[in-house]
């Protein structure tokens, strides 16, 4: 079944995908994840199942997951702010940063105030091993994220990561011989963050966050944590399972690769809404990284 929606002016009809959020059961907020920062901006509301989170002139906000994870599946519902929200920058991401601060990975979902229009970008991003060179990728939305809550989730195992909008499948980055070093592969912390980007998300803070528009609030809810629990500390994956199901984002078979239909839904989504690549950054890359090739 497909839905007629709208974004720019133009209307999409969206392909039919697999619902992967489906598949797994949701956490509560409260007993998926703690504090980080910004403290007295962030609410729990309806029993700890959905939290808000703050942006104003003291502070941002966020919240990280008690647990560490190696590979997983990681998706929340978000509804972001509405009107005039130049600088702002709603994360949903993967770091472990704090345990590895000079050779740190991490797998980004930056949701991004425009810095001219009432209207948000969608920016992925991958690092590895410390190397600050980003991958990033920014798409355009089909939809208002402003009216009501979309999934926003990440599937990283040992075969590829993949970022999915409302179970659309926008980018893959496979986990293959032409940048096995710039794979994340330790241990992984959730995060779910706003703060003020307008420095790095607004040409050098050519749109600054104008606080006139203050308080900017995110709600989620619907938050999912499905993967193997580890120790930073130790290396390699204490979660292999001979056997599988086909539910198991590690190691089951269905997250292995992309569907044909998810094949075909994330080639509509970059042909339609995609307005950015590193790839195609001859002005950034004299050398096109090898992964583009």
């Amino acid at each position: 079944m497909t839905s007629l929606v709208s974004s720019h002016s133009r209307h999409y009809t969206t392909p039919s995908v697999p619902r992967l959020t489906d598949l797994f059961s949701h956490v509560s907020v409260d007993k998926g994840l703690s504090n980080f920062f910004g403290g007295p901006n962030i609410k729990l509301i309806n029993n700890g199942s959905m939290a808000t989170l703050v942006l104003d002139k003291t502070s941002g906000s966020g919240l990280a997951s008690r647990n560490q994870y190696h590979y997983g599946f990681f998706s929340a519902a978000i509804k972001l702010p509405a009107g005039l929200t130049s600088g702002v920058v709603v994360a949903f991401y993967l770091s472990n940063a704090e345990t590895y601060p000079h050779n740190h990975d991490e797998i980004d979902i930056e949701l991004l105030g425009h810095d001219k229009r009432i209207d948000w970008v969608l920016q992925t991003n991958v690092y590895a091993n410390g190397v600050t060179t980003g991958r990033e990728e920014k798409f355009y939305f089909w939809f208002d994220p402003t009216e009501q809550h979309h999934y926003y989730s990440i599937l990283w195992n040992t075969h590829h990561i993949v970022f999915l909008v409302d179970n659309i499948p926008v980018r893959q980055f496979p986990n293959n011989g032409k940048f096995s070093t710039s794979y994340p592969s330790k241990p992984l912390s959730l995060y779910v963050t706003i703060w003020d980007g307008s420095q790095w998300a607004t040409h050098g803070g050519k749109y600054p966050v104008n606080y006139k528009y203050a308080p900017f609030v995110a709600s989620f809810t619907d938050l999912e944590m499905a993967g193997c629990i580890t120790n930073a500390t130790q290396p390699g994956s204490p979660c292999s399972n001979a056997s599988p199901s086909s539910t198991d984002p590690v190691e089951g078979p269905d997250f292995v690769k992309l569907s044909n239909q998810q094949i075909t839904a994330m080639d509509w989504a970059r042909r339609k809404l995609m307005f950015y690549s590193y790839c195609k950054d001859t002005s950034r890359f004299k050398v096109i990284p090898p992964e583009c090739q």
